[in-house]
């Protein structure tokens, strides 16, 4: 699916699509994006409850240094996700849980991190949703640079400001608003078209539907 022309949906719009692809899952939407968009290495580091989403508050940091992370939690939404580009460096961690209860008790929705976290037990045991690619003791310097409400790259996955992030087992998927209205109905038939081969599994009248191209 083209990622369209930019363009973000009304608050009331948005509201109802993030609240929509919280019930589906970045398997699904993957598939309707062409199985193109991804964050290759970024994985869950909390106990997955529930799937995350919302739209981006990007930031991008410099190796090992997290001074515009502070600055962009100061700007937070609630139901915002911050998407933090690290360089994909992970010999210094990014965020903690100091930050970690800046950002949940601001509202934010949860944390995507090219780069490493700390406190990675505080994460589990608060569920608070952060996705990153690992877990070290050391500390982070706060010396800058850094942007807010840039464009990044995590994992290999253009996120702009304001697209809309998904996060789940599988990992993390974002896609601009502007399409969202088309790219959930996608996801709706798809899931549909799926729930009907399980039956079908399930009942014994499966004839081979999944191995055919779509």
């Amino acid at each position: 699916m083209d990622r369209g022309s930019p363009g973000a949906a009304d608050s009331g719009a948005l509201a109802d699509y993030v609240a929509a692809f919280k019930r589906s899952s970045t398997a699904i939407i993957s598939d309707n994006l062409d199985r193109l968009p991804g964050a290759i290495g970024i994985r869950p580091f909390h106990r997955v409850k529930d799937v995350m989403a919302g739209p981006a508050l990007t930031v991008r940091v410099a190796a090992g240094d997290n001074l515009a992370i502070h600055k962009a939690l100061d700007l937070v939404k609630p139901g915002d996700v911050v998407v933090v580009d690290g360089d994909g460096d992970i010999g210094r961690a990014l965020v903690g849980e100091i930050m970690m209860t800046i950002a949940q008790v601001r509202g934010a929705a949860g944390f995507v991190i090219n780069g490493a976290i700390r406190d990675r037990n505080a994460f589990t045991q608060s569920g608070f949703p952060c996705f990153a690619r690992a877990a070290i003791h050391r500390g982070p310097f706060k010396n800058g640079p850094g942007e807010i409400h840039a464009k990044v790259s995590i994992g290999g996955l253009i996120v702009e400001p304001g697209d809309i992030v998904v996060g789940d087992d599988d990992g993390v998927v974002a896609f601009p608003q502007a399409i969202a209205a088309d790219l959930l109905k996608a996801v709706h038939a798809q899931e549909a078209r799926e729930e009907q081969i399980l039956r079908s599994i399930r009942d014994g009248s499966y004839t081979g539907a999944y191995g055919k191209k779509s």
